[in-house]
């Protein structure tokens, strides 16, 4: 009793239990997705620094806005699902904290997160020259200072030293003031607002601090307006002296060594400018050195600098006649007679080369045979250019002699008495191939081709002596001869057959001849010059096929289509192997069909059929619906049997199988029944008596 009374209380606690689980869980809201950042990289850094953010809203699909502050950065973008990622850059702002808000529009709910600013401070020159250009002794320049992420309001003391050469140092103090937006700028000029003594009369390497270490920025000053120069440009040269001071100024390198006397005008200047100085300069480094002759003035470090020649970088494409590259083509350069490259052409017939600005002439030239030539007029405008050589594309065209062409002619060349060949396409499916770029002359002298045309490597066409002229193209014509090909027909007892469709298809396609047997079974077809595959037909139907190689004048072949003309035999029987007469059976196969209704026998004869796969239906005469369906191979004259187990013949009449054995059952059990009966009457009468 006390057992049963504790299993109905676990009982009852567990009802409990479920009660409160299935009434809790009844009552908890739908999950779905809440506002919120996952992810924002970076949290800390500068203005302009790049914010990633990814996050969820309440809205599937819906609208959002990420703010800076009180700032809309991402205006009314579109979430995908639930699922926000999103850019944008920190704005103008001053250092210090900032919030990063998440708003989803139609909810109306946020999420924030927060980024730190700092101050980032820079220092330029101005103006900003590109290289090569520099400055020279004499310039002045702009110190440019910049400060972003600064604090609101405050004004920063800025002290700006520029470093010079000769080991002195200049300073300048000023004030950048930030603005609202955090930004600030101070530019101040050089040497007007810097000590006493500064100045750009030295030539080498100048620094420029902000407030010593927060930003810096190094350039050159140089005696040349540039460090390089090309031969049609004019060399600028300024130093600074005092006034009316002889200077000596020379330009050495390479192939020049130049000297000249200078004199500094009244403000201590002293300019060269010549245009025509370097026409001639070969490519390298050059120095120029100015020193005082006459004067006071002693530099440390000296007035010496370095500029370079550097050349224009050239392409030079070698092309044959027909305008297309060539490669391995030997290309020599002159300039003035003397030799200054020789190079040889890529694959691509690429040679690429560095030149300097003035006229040059180029030689191409193939195997010590002279192909080409160019002259050249190099400059910053012109720096590409193509050579000409006397190279000949050959095109071979082969066609049959009714002219249609003929595709996959293999094609040998070679150069008389060598016994290499040239790499030969086949003849596309236009029935032509070019051979590209050939040399048409060697040593002067015309070159001799020997050209071989072939199919599945019988060979139908040699061309000997053959000479290509200087020109683009030079096509060659070959015929591809037609032959007999003569095909006999017969079935598997070698008896002709008529009527029938041959078909000769090229096995590389594009050529078919087709035709009809005669009364013998025979039948020629003009064929071109290949291998063919031979098929006869009747009705559609393939009965045989073939594969002749036609090579000579006339070939023949006999086509023997054994499963052409079979008779063909069909017996219905029953269970019991009883002959069924009529039966409707209907023989096909693809593109035939024939039916026949069963005699007496059972014997249905179909005769001068085109053996192979077959199908058998048998229907009831008289119904459409077939209650058996045969699959045969035939591949010889033959009687087919198909049994239907289904079925027994019972005096003339067709009976189901299951009907048939239910018979027997009966008539089993009747004469059981009467062997009984006749069996207990004999015995009582014999008890009688």
């Amino acid at each position: 009793m006390k057992l049963q009374c504790r299993k109905a209380e676990s009982l009852m606690c567990l009802l409990l239990v479920l009660t409160s689980v299935f009434m809790a869980v009844s009552v908890l809201p739908g999950v779905k997705a809440a506002t919120t950042i996952i992810f924002m990289t970076p949290v800390a850094g500068n203005v302009g620094t790049t914010i990633y953010l990814t996050a969820n809203i309440t809205s599937a699909n819906g609208t959002f806005q990420i703010l800076w502050d009180d700032r809309v950065m991402v205006p009314n973008a579109t979430a995908v699902g639930n699922d926000v990622n999103a850019s944008f850059t920190v704005p103008p702002t001053t250092s210090g904290t900032h919030v990063v808000t998440l708003v989803d529009v139609a909810k109306g709910e946020n999420a924030t997160s927060t980024f730190s600013v700092s101050t980032v401070y820079s220092v330029d020159v101005l103006p900003q020259l590109v290289s090569p250009a520099q400055m020279q002794e004499g310039d002045s320049f702009q110190v440019f200072l910049n400060m972003t992420g600064g604090e609101q309001g405050k004004t920063n003391v800025a002290n700006i030293t520029v470093t010079v050469p000769n080991g002195a140092s200049h300073t300048s103090l000023g004030n950048i003031s930030t603005e609202n937006d955090g930004n600030g700028t101070l530019i101040v000029n050089y040497p007007g607002d810097f000590t006493v003594g500064a100045s750009t009369n030295f030539t080498g390497q100048y620094s420029v601090f902000f407030n010593d270490t927060v930003a810096s920025k190094t350039f050159n000053v140089g005696l040349t307006n540039s460090s390089e120069y090309h031969r049609d440009q004019a060399v600028d040269i300024k130093a600074v002296y005092e006034p009316n001071e002889n200077v000596n100024m020379t330009i050495t390198g390479m192939d020049l060594n130049y000297s000249t006397s200078l004199t500094a005008d009244t403000a201590g200047i002293v300019r060269y400018v010549n245009s025509t100085i370097l026409s001639n300069a070969s490519r390298g480094v050059y120095m120029v050195n100015v020193t005082s002759v006459s004067g006071p003035t002693t530099k440390n470090p000296p007035d010496v600098q370095s500029f370079s020649v550097p050349g224009l970088a050239v392409g030079i494409v070698t092309r044959n006649l027909a305008n297309e590259p060539v490669g391995n083509v030997a290309v020599r350069i002159f300039e003035s007679l003397v030799s200054v490259a020789n190079l040889t052409s890529s694959t691509a017939g690429l040679v690429n080369l560095t030149l300097e600005v003035g006229s040059y002439v180029c030689n191409a030239s193939y195997r010590d045979q002279a192909v080409g030539g160019l002259t050249m007029e190099v400059n910053e405008a012109s720096t590409s250019f193509d050579l000409y050589c006397n190279f000949t594309n050959l095109m071979v065209v082969v066609a049959d002699e009714d002219g249609v062409l003929v595709p996959d002619v293999e094609l040998s060349l070679a150069e008389e008495n060598q016994t290499s060949t040239i790499s030969v396409d086949p003849t596309d499916v236009n029935g032509s191939s070019i051979i590209h770029s050939l040399l048409p002359l060697l040593n002067d002298a015309p070159i001799t081709y020997d050209l071989n045309a072939s199919r599945y490597g019988m060979q139908f066409n040699t061309t000997v002596g053959l000479q290509l002229p200087v020109n683009a193209s030079y096509v060659v014509p070959i015929v591809c001869p037609k032959m007999n090909l003569q095909v006999s027909v017969t079935d598997g007892n070698l008896q002709p057959i008529s009527f029938a469709n041959v078909t000769a298809a090229e096995l590389k396609g594009g050529l078919v001849y087709s035709g009809i047997t005669s009364a013998s079974g025979n039948v020629t077809l003009r064929c071109t010059f290949g291998r063919y595959q031979v098929g006869a037909y009747a009705g559609g139907i393939k009965l045989n096929e073939t594969t002749v190689d036609l090579n000579d004048t006339t070939v023949g072949t006999t086509i023997i289509c054994e499963l052409y003309g079979l008779n063909i035999s069909v017996r219905v029987v029953d269970y019991f192997g009883q002959s069924i007469p009529n039966l409707n059976v209907t023989l096909q196969r693809s593109g035939f069909q024939s039916s026949r209704v069963s005699g007496s026998d059972g014997l249905i004869a179909f005769n001068g059929i085109v053996g192979g796969d077959l199908q058998l239906t048998v229907r009831f005469v008289g119904q459409s619906e077939a209650f058996v369906i045969v699959p045969a191979s035939v591949d010889s004259s033959t009687t087919i049997e198909i049994r239907l187990e289904r079925y027994v013949m019972l005096a003339g009449m067709l009976v189901e199988t299951g009907q048939f054995a239910t018979m027997i059952m009966i008539v089993l059990i009747v004469v059981v029944i009467l062997s009984l009966e006749i069996y207990r009457r004999r015995r009582t009468k014999a008890k009688t008596e």
